[in-house]
């Protein structure tokens, strides 16, 4: 297993970014109910400006090289969970296989359930940025964001869309959802970048 709990020493900030507080707990937090999943009729598309776009089955991602990393999770709303084993496929594995374009800078995540979180390309291309499945060795929980949710250590976690189906890259930037009503874009725990 990969440890990335060290990770805050990159931010130059303690492993508690400032305003946080430490739970052992998993609160469930989303814009609105947990949306249904047929695993035959779901799949995970990536698109916009790559050599290759991509519509994969559940079946088929999850049969895509993964590993399982130990780490921490910010949530915006104030709290953290330290030591969290997500199981899953890193970013760079995914954007390679569709061959990113060379004007990709941004990308946009794209749910379930309509909700969507940008990045730019440059904080998605980190290998503690994952696709995952499975939560502590269990399948992950639909109302954390089951099937399929991206986690982001280094930000704060709603740049981590639960019920992920969906990539797009993008030459230019754009905003997600909570983007556009006010949420920073950055989202950089250690500097408290909660709201733009």
């Amino acid at each position: 297993m990969k440890d990335v709990t060290d990770l805050h020493e990159e931010f130059g900030g303690e492993r508690l970014p400032p305003g946080q507080r430490e739970t052992e707990r998993f609160p469930v937090l989303s814009k609105s109910g947990t949306p249904s999943f047929d695993p035959e009729e779901w799949t995970f598309d990536v698109w916009g400006a790559v050599d290759e776009e991509l519509s994969l089955s559940f079946e088929a991602f999850t049969d895509l090289p993964s590993e399982t990393q130990r780490q921490d999770f910010h949530c915006v709303t104030g709290w953290s969970r330290f030591d969290c084993e997500f199981t899953g496929v890193p970013f760079p594995a995914l954007a390679e296989r569709a061959g990113v374009h060379d004007d990709a800078v941004h990308v946009m995540f794209h749910a379930m359930d309509g909700y969507s979180t940008d990045l730019p390309l440059d904080d998605c291309m980190r290998g503690e940025v994952l696709f995952t499945w499975a939560l502590d060795g269990e399948e992950l929980p639909a109302d954390h964001g089951g099937p399929l949710r991206v986690v982001t250590p280094h930000r704060y976690a709603y740049k981590g869309a639960k019920w992920v189906n969906g990539v797009e890259f993008l030459t230019d930037s754009e905003r997600g959802y909570w983007e556009k009503r006010g949420y920073s874009r950055t989202a950089n725990p250690w500097n408290e970048e909660r709201y733009a």
